[in-house]
């Protein structure tokens, strides 16, 4: 049975903050915002005043906790590595149980548990773009511009596509028996927003003659419900996967978002010992293309001779396990492209789950640094490797007024590989 760690369950990693404040300089929302309470060493000794009894749920308390990306920015630099997204985490599931969760957070927890509610939504939602977004030129970059529930006019949304990827495709697509067998985990940004990644997923992996497995059955990560503090959908959607995980056997669970590798690989863990064996397979699609020797593949291909200029943004979920030179060593290789770094390419954009929700606009000040960065550098193209941070660095974009375009690595990818037969 899947289990979250209560916040009791910290107290250890809770008492090895020193309060030597070196989170400060790495905080995207402090950077901001300029309080105590909403960098890293104000969370912790709040969490630990909750442990002592010391404070209640008032409602300082309440926004210094809401104010976090869970970004971990923090215990990358953290000499004592104190993990503090997951004690925010769990004193936000302390608090949603104490005080139940925002009205956001049970809309959200309840899409999330219910996937065919969620398939019928995402349905009604791309019938819906079809008709606001037939006038939009395909490049624009812009998506949404009309009001939302809880979301501020003027925000960008990629449009929700009528036909969910999962549908699209067959559960299983055979390949060379003597090649590894992966399965791939969609998540919902590609399933619902961005079938198109999930194309230029199984084009690269034809590529490379592999077995794929697509189960129907998959569910949300549960990420987004970790940033909300609705323990019972994230243990709930966690046991939907380990069952449509393990139907069959594979060598690899391969994700293309930065996110749900995160969410399989690192918190799934954590729930139970029959969680393990399944967190062990999970990959990032880059680091298996690289592992496979596709960057020499690509290097091989005749070079274009007008590059498009592509820069790399790092989603803090694979930068923070240290994935890093893989992605941009298949940029580099691509034959079509020129890759330049920006600066601070390794920062958060600023989405944050839930964060740009509540809090969209600090969220959009965080964005701005970010389209500053990828402008500046004279890039034509930000490529990344989470369709979240897609949608945020698009959004940032616009309100720059700037003309780049965000794109996942892997639609890049599909463009240098030959036609398939």
């Amino acid at each position: 049975m899947a289990k979250l760690k209560n916040l009791e369950a910290y107290r250890e990693e809770i008492e090895q903050c020193v309060k030597c404040g070196a989170c400060r300089a790495h905080c995207p929302v402090f950077g901001v915002e300029k309080r105590e309470g909403h960098v890293a060493r104000g969370k912790v000794a709040l969490a630990h005043s909750l442990l002592e009894g010391e404070v209640d749920l008032e409602a300082k308390v309440l926004e210094d906790m809401s104010q976090c990306l869970l970004c971990g920015s923090c215990c990358a630099q953290c000499p004592n590595k104190v993990p503090t997204e997951e004690i925010v985490a769990a004193t936000r599931r302390r608090i949603a149980e104490q005080q139940g969760l925002t009205a956001f957070g049970k809309g959200l927890a309840t899409v999330l548990g219910r996937p065919k509610l969620m398939n019928l939504l995402a349905k009604s939602g791309g019938t819906l773009s079809a008709l606001l977004f037939k006038r939009l030129p395909e490049n624009s970059g812009l998506r949404l511009r009309f009001p939302a529930p809880y979301f501020e006019q003027g925000r960008t949304l990629p449009p929700i596509t009528a036909k969910p990827f999962r549908e699209r495709v067959p559960e299983i697509i055979l390949g060379d028996p003597l090649q590894p067998t992966v399965m791939f985990f969609t998540g919902c940004g590609i399933n619902y927003m961005y079938p198109a990644v999930g194309e230029a997923f199984l084009k690269a992996l034809k590529f490379l003659d592999v077995t794929i497995i697509i189960p129907k059955d998959q569910a949300c990560c549960g990420l987004p419900a970790v940033s909300a503090g609705a323990a019972a959908t994230v243990e709930k959607l966690a046991e939907q996967n380990l069952a449509a995980l393990t139907r069959h056997p594979a060598d690899y669970i391969v994700t293309a978002c930065a996110s749900c590798g995160a969410g399989l690989g690192k918190i799934y863990p954590d729930m139970g010992h029959e969680f393990q064996g399944l967190a062990a397979k999970v990959m990032d699609i880059f680091v298996f293309l690289a592992r496979h020797g596709l960057p020499e593949k690509l290097a091989a291909l005749p070079k274009a001779a007008s590059p498009v200029r592509v820069t790399y943004h790092d989603p803090c979920h694979l930068r923070n396990q240290g994935i890093t030179r893989e992605p941009r060593a298949i940029l580099k290789a691509l034959p079509q492209v020129e890759f330049v770094e920006m600066a601070d390419a390794g920062t958060c954009c600023g989405l944050g789950g839930t964060y740009s929700v509540y809090h969209y606009q600090t969220s959009k000040q965080i964005g701005a640094r970010k389209a500053a960065s990828i402008s500046n550098c004279g890039a034509e193209l930000v490529a990344t490797d989470c369709p979240g941070c897609i949608m945020q660095l698009q959004d940032s974009i616009n309100h720059a007024k700037g003309p780049q375009r965000s794109i996942h690595i892997l639609e890049l990818l599909a463009e240098a590989l030959p036609a398939l037969d």
